[in-house]
């Protein structure tokens, strides 16, 4: 930075309040000897810093300790911890903002993977494959309790679009069962408490991210549940 724009910091330099980069440029300009930024801060440092007055009051010719340097730089000192302090009181509410959202994320997280697991380990429970005949690979896992998809290479949403799961029966609307994202490889583990019957099918449609009641679009998984799954 040149002296010119450096000129408007000087007396918070003075002062010693000076933000940086400018602290360190001033500085900086100082220690290679630079004239207009040496005679800019003097000045500022006179001006910032009262002088002492003489009592001529009882004739003693004695001069008079000034206090008002002292409450001036007291008064930046409070400024600076004030704004110091504030700074880091909202940086703490932040972090703490933050750490409640991941918390909460990793609990949904931990109870989404104990309904999988409990899916997964009950003895009535029966797999149901579509990787031979889909693009998309994965596994229904289905029981009298709902659905547990397991799937692979699904595509990536576009924004404020998700993956919406349907249980389509032979007769009837289909029936909502849940919305979600897969992960950035692909991967998608979804649970759904939605019932469904021997015959019924299990298909998952690209929607709105808000869910919808019916199916807009084509799925890009059927699977049919063969009656011995149940």
């Amino acid at each position: 930075m040149n002296c010119e724009e450096l000129r408007d910091h000087y007396e918070r330099y003075a002062l010693g309040v000076a933000a940086q980069p400018e602290r360190g440029e001033i500085r900086a300009h100082l220690d290679r000897g630079c004239e207009v930024c040496t005679s800019g801060v003097n000045r500022a440092i006179a001006n910032v810093t009262p002088p002492r007055r003489s009592s001529a009051s009882d004739g003693s010719g004695q001069k008079r300790f000034g206090w008002a340097p002292f409450w001036a730089a007291a008064a930046v000192l409070l400024l600076a911890a004030t704004v110091y302090f504030g700074g880091r009181e909202r940086q703490f509410a932040e972090d703490l903002a933050q750490s409640q959202l991941r918390l909460r994320a990793q609990t949904s997280e931990l109870a989404h993977l104990k309904q999988a697991f409990a899916m997964l380990n009950a003895p009535d429970t029966v797999a149901v494959s579509f990787s031979a005949r889909q693009p998309i690979t994965g596994n229904l896992f289905v029981n009298r309790d709902g659905v547990l998809l397991i799937a692979g290479n699904l595509p990536a949403p576009p924004a404020g679009m998700a993956f919406e799961m349907w249980v389509i029966p032979n007769v009837g609307k289909p029936a909502p069962a849940g919305m979600f994202r897969p992960e950035t490889d692909g991967e998608a583990v979804h649970v759904s408490r939605q019932r469904c019957a021997p015959g019924d099918t299990v298909a998952v449609t690209l929607e709105n991210e808000a869910g919808v009641d019916q199916p807009t679009s084509t799925p890009i998984v059927a699977v049919p549940i063969p009656a011995a799954s149940r």
